[in-house]
């Protein structure tokens, strides 16, 4: 383009942004469900959307059948959303006309120029991360009241136990499934492998409710007939526990084991499992000898990242916690509710200390591995 004569302005309208076009069709899409699942700062703000209705509806008005109506209408418009895209792209394809990567040339921005977009830059981060932050450590900071109360070690107790064990169930349940899936050969379970990740499209709330109802159904049913058989009543096993929560954690965050584990399953090259099987290794022996040590760094880097997202995951976590049960982010939310955001922002400090640790780790992390 530049030999033919095509100024800067003209190669990236014809060029560079036509190539950009999925990437930036895929950060919208993302943007989108992100903002829809987005509870606490809607709610905070006093803003109706269609996920407070669904509290509203439901913990209001009592009227789960009204509730599941709104999350039928949200997962409609995230259908729409992907067919819509998919429809636009039609039959357009995108490919690299080389298999090396050539360093971008750099452009020098000098005057008025350089200095707009140094801050434009830099205005995400300042009126993203660091103004909040610099607000929250302030109110943090005023008062030791809210480090000293008594629910906020616990609520950090229950966020490591929850979140953590979510992060543990997801990346191995994701890596059985692919590995699974990868060993039988047959093109049927490789087609249904993508439909497990719809979960990480779908709300929080949504997602809660679609689980609670029938968990809900069948925990009375197994309490009823353990008492029938027993005489004693165990209570709700799963839905008056944890159990629950991780679940809907698991089902949530399942498409970043999932993906993270094809990857690195698919860069095994399948000389070296065929040579472990012709030396007598079972499948469970070849993936725990053969495909662990190559892939522990994809698996590592997929539990930091459901961890972190765990971690700030509200809607599900407060339509599936027990009674008393409180993580970094509920106890947050309620706070803030109650307009004590002196006793809030611990619980939110707390929350992206927790966050930029696993960052930090998931950062040294990529960078060993280059």
């Amino acid at each position: 383009a530049r030999a033919l004569g095509a100024g800067f302005r003209r190669r990236f309208l014809r060029i560079g942004l036509p190539l950009a076009r999925p990437a930036i069709m895929a950060g919208t899409a993302i943007v989108m469900m992100e903002t829809v699942n987005d509870f606490g700062a809607v709610d905070y703000f006093g803003v109706q959307t269609l996920t407070t209705g669904i509290f509203t509806v439901w913990l209001e008005a009592g009227n789960a059948g009204g509730a599941a109506q709104i999350s039928c209408v949200i997962l409609g418009m995230i259908l729409l959303l992907v067919v819509l895209e998919r429809a636009s792209r039609r039959r357009m394809r995108f490919h690299r006309m080389s298999r090396t990567d050539h360093r971008i040339e750099r452009v020098t921005l000098t005057g008025a120029v350089g200095w707009m977009t140094s801050i434009a830059c830099a205005l995400p981060f300042l009126a993203g991360f660091a103004f909040p932050v610099a607000v929250l450590g302030n109110h943090a900071l005023s008062s030791a009241e809210g480090w000293l109360a008594p629910g906020l070690g616990e609520a950090l107790a229950n966020t490591f136990l929850v979140c953590g064990a979510a992060a543990v169930v997801t990346v191995t349940a994701s890596l059985f499934l692919v590995y699974g899936t990868r060993l039988s050969g047959r093109e049927g379970p490789r087609m249904l492998l993508p439909a497990t990740t719809i979960g990480y499209a779908a709300p929080g709330a949504v997602l809660a409710l679609g689980l609670l109802v029938p968990l809900a159904a069948f925990d009375n049913a197994l309490a009823d007939g353990i008492l029938g058989m027993t005489g004693w009543d165990p209570g709700l096993l799963l839905t008056g526990g944890v159990v629950a929560l991780v679940y809907a954690y698991s089902v949530r965050f399942f498409a970043i084991g999932q993906g993270a584990a094809d990857a690195a399953v698919a860069r095994v090259a399948p000389s070296l499992p065929m040579a472990a099987r012709t030396l007598g290794q079972s499948a469970g022996g070849t993936l725990i000898r053969v495909y662990l040590p190559l892939i522990r760094g994809s698996e590592a880097t997929a539990l930091l990242l459901v961890f972190v997202d765990a971690v700030k995951e509200l809607p599900a976590t407060l339509l599936l916690r027990p009674f008393n049960f409180d993580t970094l982010a509920t106890r947050a939310y309620e706070q803030a509710s109650l307009e004590k955001i002196a006793q809030a922002a611990p619980s939110a400090i707390l929350v992206i200390l927790v966050s930029l640790t696993a960052v930090a780790l998931l950062a040294r992390q990529m960078m060993s591995t280059r």
